[in-house]
């Protein structure tokens, strides 16, 4: 691809990112009166804090939207979620006792019971929501990220294809990209005021997370649930789990544009205790594109360490830098610095995902975040397996990390995978 065409691509489709995709009318049919008065039902599936937090910026951002259903795996979980919305949305908590559904398949019971669906679970559960919601007829809400492997990604993408053909609305957790700073500086990149990408670095280095200690009476399912984070076929590993933030960002200074291949590495160096699973603490992943742009990104969980979560966008005539949460500049031909409004990006995309379902012009993030969390897999899959994969070795793999959707259960035992050794691990068992 030559820069003027690479330079036409970029614009035209940071164009797609920066904005709501304009369909049809929704599945709320009716006049559009009609559809401002209706009471839009909401559920949750997924009682984290995560979701608990999604519940209250969804209800908050429609004057006539409440939330009628929960539903999690674990009893606790849901009980504890609701006593904090009692205190965070109490006028719009319409949540009685036959609605809040605890164990396997929750999911499907709080998607029938609603018009709009908050899916805010592990996401190896992500993708069998999604496809449940969409053949609902339910607009959905995806936290990221949206699969743990290429079977899942490819489910999300004919979900979205679904949810296009029956006009109704997908709202990614990419959050970062609701944040008026971003797309500020994004919009920048875009229309070229850096040039010519020339390459990209990412980096989000922090500390590491909670645990659960193992109590009486939990099967070894229960436990790795309770520790998701830890496992490879729950969470995709950190890399899928938390950092594919960062890489969301990278494929939306690309444009979008998926890459042709990657190589890199990644380990566990300092989390080896077995209370860790069978996930790495650090990578390091180049990402290389059709004309010749190479994209890295280097991420660690390690406590003590000095944390960093920044993205350097070069360019042929300028820098673009991304201090997360506080600095956002240009350097070079056209310098800039960020000095307009900033906004809570979690409420800001509620607000867009409930303003395109009343006004009857569904947005649908399902293509980009799918494609976005499949960097995350392949990046796993170069760094596990310590080979150079391509994209479409890797979007048509095979590997399925984690148990089907109906075969769960308290006693079934799912081991996973061992950690992987870079270099001896088999390919075979990564794509």
């Amino acid at each position: 691809m030559n820069n003027k065409s690479r330079r036409d691509f970029i614009k035209s489709s940071g164009a797609v990112a920066l904005g709501a995709a304009i369909l049809p009318t929704t599945n709320l049919s009716g006049h559009p009166k009609e559809v401002s008065a209706k009471t839009l039902r909401v559920g949750l599936v997924g009682c984290g804090g995560r979701g608990t937090g999604a519940a209250v910026q969804a209800v908050n951002a429609d004057p006539n939207a409440e939330l009628v259903a929960m539903g999690d795996i674990f009893r606790d979980r849901l009980d504890n979620s609701y006593m904090s919305l009692q205190q965070e949305i109490p006028e719009k908590l319409k949540v009685n006792d036959k609605h809040k559904f605890v164990g396997f398949d929750a999911y499907q019971k709080v998607i029938d019971a609603v018009d709009v669906v908050l899916l805010t679970t592990p996401p190896c559960f992500r993708p069998d929501h999604l496809k449940a919601a969409i053949a609902a007829g339910k607009h959905a809400f995806c936290e990221k990220p949206v699969a743990v492997d290429a079977p899942g990604v490819r489910k999300v993408i004919e979900a979205a294809k679904e949810a296009e053909s029956k006009k109704l609305s997908i709202l990614s957790g990419f959050c970062y990209r609701y944040d008026n700073g971003n797309r500020a500086i994004f919009e920048r990149i875009h229309r070229g005021d850096i040039g010519e990408i020339r390459s990209v670095t990412t980096f989000r280095f922090g500390g590491e997370l909670w645990s659960k200690p193992r109590e009486a009476g939990w099967t070894d399912m229960e436990y790795q649930l309770r520790n998701w984070l830890y496992y490879d076929w729950l969470s995709g590993d950190f890399i899928t789990e938390q950092s594919v933030h960062s890489l969301d960002l990278m494929a939306w200074a690309m444009g979008d544009k998926t890459p042709i291949r990657a190589i890199g590495n990644g380990g566990r160096q300092k989390r080896t205790d077995p209370v860790y699973g069978n996930i790495y603490d650090h990578f390091a992943i180049e990402y290389e594109y059709e004309d010749g742009v190479r994209a890295s990104h280097f991420t660690r969980q390690m406590a003590g360490c000095k944390n960093r979560n920044t993205v350097d966008v070069f360019g042929s005539e300028g820098q673009a830098s991304l201090q997360m949460g506080r600095n956002l500049s240009i350097s070079g031909k056209n310098s800039w610095q960020f000095r307009g409004d900033k906004n809570n990006m979690y409420q800001t995309e509620h607000d867009e995902f409930f303003a395109a379902i009343r006004g009857g012009k569904p947005k649908n993030d399902g293509f980009w975040m799918a494609n976005s969390s499949m960097l995350a897999v392949l990046g796993r899959m170069v760094a596990y397996s310590g080979q150079e994969i391509t994209w479409e070795e890797a979007i048509n793999s095979d590997i399925k990390l984690g148990p089907d959707i109906n075969d769960y259960a308290w006693d079934l035992k799912w081991k996973g995978s061992d950690v992987a050794i870079p270099g001896i691990t088999k390919a075979s068992l990564i794509y």
